[in-house]
């Protein structure tokens, strides 16, 4: 199997082995290493967003991995302008870009390309967010279905927040959401990718989770916290949404024990996951599921 000729793209739910598996196959086609989690982009959140160590990088070149401050916010528009210029940059040294991460969105916006939607004002983000809420779900559906008809068939009635993201288009733009699909496109084409996504068993992958959450707590997870707290992010910035911010900031306060924190990171973790996995169900039916006993088999094929 040759793959130095391809992009390759590795995703897979958190704690799935993708960053040891990604330097293990950048051994074998000479590949470079390229971030695609949006939360290991922030330099202050290395331990919470599991960022891969420096020590373990064995010489394989990686980048886009905590070069961007938590006080700044960092869109999925801005990571393919950046990893579009990766990319091309690491091909020119004749080298395999391996693209690694769990951040669906960025993966489909590569290869699918990016809907260049206007900004919506997030006064009137909040109003429709306030309305679906005072609807419920099935009736705020149907308040879609009359605002843009062509929703039908396109989003299912109980995906809340696609049903959301629908209606602000439709009412800001005076354009349907599957319009503005149509013109987008990527700069790429489907046969420069070769995709891979680690299809880990459920009951493994939470023990897995366990384990990676006790030792965040034991690594310093609780100091990278207490210096977040200290850069007082707006609440606005999509940093605060790693896992981990939140339930150490309750426990600093003494709103939590230890014990019931970690609990508690492991728990969201666990639910972060299936939500990785149920976008994979829907999004990377075409990619390459690799079963963790495989990898090996699948290295020395290449």
């Amino acid at each position: 199997m040759d793959l130095k000729s391809k992009i390759i793209l590795i995703s897979g739910p958190t704690a799935s082995g993708k960053s040891s598996f990604a330097i293990k196959l950048a051994k074998k086609v000479d590949g470079e290493i390229i971030n695609a989690d949006s939360m290991q982009v922030y330099k202050e959140l290395k331990t919470l967003s599991a960022r891969p160590d420096p020590k373990k990088y064995q010489k394989i070149k990686h980048h886009l991995y905590g070069f961007l401050n938590v006080t700044k916010n960092f869109s999925t528009g801005d990571w393919l302008k950046l990893v579009i210029k990766k990319i091309k940059a690491v091909q020119k040294r004749k080298k395999t870009p391996i693209l690694v991460g769990g951040t669906g969105l960025y993966f489909k916006a590569l290869t699918d390309g990016l809907v260049n939607i206007p900004n919506i004002s997030l006064k009137l983000r909040n109003q429709i967010r306030d309305l679906q809420k005072k609807l419920g779900q099935k009736k705020f559906y149907e308040k879609l279905l009359i605002l843009d008809p062509s929703s039908r068939g396109k989003i299912k009635p109980t995906d809340t927040q696609r049903s959301i993201r629908a209606y602000e288009v439709k009412k800001f733009t005076k354009k349907s959401l599957a319009d503005w699909f149509k013109n987008t496109k990527s700069n790429f084409v489907e046969n420069d990718f070769f995709k891979v996504y680690i299809d880990f068993p459920r009951q493994e992958l939470i023990e897995r989770i366990d384990a990676r959450t006790r030792e965040m707590i034991e690594n310093g997870a609780i100091k990278e916290v207490k210096n977040f707290i200290k850069l007082r992010v707006r609440k606005d910035r999509s940093a605060n949404k790693a896992i981990g911010v939140n339930e150490i900031t309750e426990y600093l306060k003494k709103q939590k024990n230890l014990n019931d924190t970690r609990d508690k990171i492991a728990i969201k973790t666990r639910q972060y996951a299936k939500r990785q996995s149920t976008w994979a169900r829907g999004n990377m039916n075409t990619w390459m599921k690799l079963k963790p006993q495989d990898i090996n088999n699948f290295l020395k094929k290449i």
